[in-house]
């Protein structure tokens, strides 16, 4: 509810860390470690409205979550965005995830099990050549992303 000053919360749609104060949310799973940034109102969640921005651009070049046909997905900075081409800057490959249903859960609301997901080092430039989704970011799941320990067998 936008009271026209743009200063509201976004309501969420997925499971919420509420801490009841023993450090456990309603499906009892332990919070006490995880980012406090969601409240419970009414029995609806809302996140910090700092938390559901776009992901800060890096020189203009906006983050985004690249999908592609057969080389894997990517999360990075489109440097380039031509037809199913595209140049990324400090790619990550997003080889495995958890702690989030999809992709586009990923991309709103990043990753709840960072220990889980399997994402290797950044690399400096990628041009992929068959993408077909390219998926804004919030600045919290670039976050989660980035905070994501580098992923070697």
């Amino acid at each position: 509810m936008d009271g026209g000053d743009g200063h509201y919360a976004q309501r969420l749609t997925s499971r919420v860390c509420h801490d009841d104060g023993r450090g456990l949310n309603t499906q009892g799973e332990n919070v006490s470690d995880k980012i406090k940034d969601e409240i419970m109102i009414d029995g609806e969640p809302y996140v910090r409205k700092s938390h559901s921005q776009p992901a800060e651009p890096l020189d203009d070049m906006p983050y985004r979550i690249v999908r592609t046909r057969s080389a894997g997905v990517f999360a990075g900075y489109v440097k380039r965005h031509e037809g199913r081409e595209v140049d990324i800057v400090n790619a990550r490959r997003i080889w495995y995830w958890a702690g989030a249903a999809s992709l586009s859960q990923l991309a709103v609301e990043g990753t709840s099990k960072p220990e889980d997901c399997k994402f290797p080092c950044e690399v400096p430039l990628i041009t992929v050549t068959e993408a077909i989704e390219l998926l804004a970011v919030s600045e919290r799941a670039r976050l989660s992303i980035k905070e994501v320990t580098p992923w070697k067998n």
